[in-house]
């Protein structure tokens, strides 16, 4: 993906801010060129449309997700530690940019325009892929149970990250994710340690 210009930056930022107060139904042209102080011809000088930010904006944390996962592999660190870091550092990026749970996980975006459902499918199968092979690790070093399959724990842990996150920001964002995040994790390592 090409980088980012400012302007760019600051119109995708204003997006996400939208959404996450009013709603994907007040992200428009017309709002967005209100909200960032440029003219509606500014924004399209940057953006095709609507979607084509929305793209982007999804495109942008499918990189952060792959970006971890590189991260991950080379820190080295045994596959339960890998876990909590996955956990800490998604935990860390939804409480410094709120609003973005909105959009990551509003499907009512991403229902009406296969390009975006696409994008969505594929950072799901990412993020899923990561979590398996991960507990396939600590599978197979007996460090996580195995009477449960891995695309099974996968899913238990995506389930409850997304859930918490999810309520949190449904909540008015009434809580400390971090804290209650570590708090999850300390569970969870609970359920999947052998």
């Amino acid at each position: 993906m090409t980088p980012f210009t400012n302007r760019q930056l600051k119109i995708i930022d204003s997006a996400i801010e939208l959404i996450a107060r009013e709603g994907i139904q007040k992200l428009t042209i017309k709002n967005l060129s209100a909200k960032v102080g440029v003219t509606e011809g500014a924004i399209y000088r940057h953006f095709k449309s609507k979607i084509d930010i929305l793209l982007n904006i999804l495109e942008m944390f499918k990189e952060n997700t792959e970006s971890l996962s590189s991260k991950i592999r080379q820190e080295e660190l045994p596959p339960i530690q890998q876990l909590h870091f996955l956990f800490k550092e998604r935990f860390q990026q939804f409480a410094a940019k709120p609003a973005l749970a909105a959009v990551i996980f509003a499907e009512e975006i991403f229902q009406n325009d296969n390009r975006l459902s696409d994008v969505i499918v594929e950072i799901m199968a990412l993020t899923q892929k990561i979590f398996k092979e991960i507990i396939e690790q600590g599978q197979a070093k007996k460090e996580i149970r195995d009477d449960i399959s891995s695309e099974h724990l996968s899913m238990i842990l995506l389930g409850s990250m997304r859930f918490m996150v999810a309520k949190w920001h449904l909540s008015g964002f009434s809580y400390n994710l971090e804290e209650e995040g570590k708090s999850l994790w300390e569970s969870i390592k609970k359920m999947i340690k052998k």
